[in-house]
């Protein structure tokens, strides 16, 4: 499906970036993974390898701007094109607003965001000269609904959804398409630990009942990253079981 693509995955050592390089590879991309984790990375790439895959890990921090720009670059040199991008990095500071640090603030605001912002900057030059290329923001669905105790994540993610929206329409013209994903409760290490009765009260606001996994939304970049979502731009896909309509 995705035979002689390149994608570049941003937080991709861990849960839902991992996953989604793991099926973009699966389905023939060449993958470019990024995270500040150098071990996590080096174990991803040799996954992908031993199923028959190609992997190019570039350690990094979104959150700097060298580096955002460092990792389009990487990709470019090493294979003269860049087809995928998907915006995954993501980090929490949570507190409540009258607590709220300005480190804390700017901390989530710059890897969530910003560095989106830089990484589709730096890749679109290349996409819209290629006159083809899909971008994949992760959002969340929080950065529809809000949350409290999240005012930074959320002010991202939606900050994420006007991103989307907005670069949709700059690089229509060049065949670019530009996509948010917002998942809802995803099953984790974490959620896995939570007690009993609070689990409980996330899944009663859930009415499929259940969480998500990492899988799905993987399959859903799976979708929007093909060349049969062509027509498909400016949109948010929320996978949420239905928590958030």
């Amino acid at each position: 499906m995705l035979k002689d693509k390149i994608a570049v995955i941003t937080g991709a050592s861990r849960g839902i970036g991992r996953t989604i390089s793991l099926e973009l590879a699966r389905n023939g991309a060449t993958v470019v993974v990024s995270a500040r984790n150098a071990e996590l990375l080096g174990q991803l790439v040799d996954e992908i390898a031993a199923g028959g895959g190609k992997a190019l890990a570039v350690v990094g921090d979104v959150a700097n701007t060298s580096d955002a720009d460092r990792l389009i670059e990487a990709a470019f040199t090493a294979f003269g094109r860049v087809d995928i991008l998907v915006n995954n990095a993501g980090i929490t500071r949570d507190g409540i607003l009258l607590r709220m640090r300005d480190e804390d603030w700017d901390a989530v605001l710059d890897t969530n965001l910003k560095g989106a912002f830089v990484l589709t900057r730096a890749a679109a030059k290349i996409m819209a000269k290629q006159r083809s290329g899909r971008i994949i923001n992760i959002s969340s669905v929080v950065g529809e609904m809000g949350n409290a105790g999240q005012a930074n994540y959320c002010a991202s993610k939606a900050g994420l959804i006007g991103l989307t929206k907005s670069n949709a329409r700059e690089l229509s013209k060049r065949n670019v398409t530009v996509n948010a994903i917002t998942p809802g409760f995803i099953s984790t290490e974490m959620t896995d630990e939570l007690p009993e009765k609070v689990r409980n009260e996330l899944l009663a606001q859930i009415p499929l009942g259940r969480f998500g996994s990492a899988a799905d939304i993987a399959h859903a970049v799976l979708f929007l990253a093909a060349d049969q979502s062509g027509y498909i731009t400016g949109q948010v896909l929320g996978i949420n079981g239905g928590m958030y309509m």
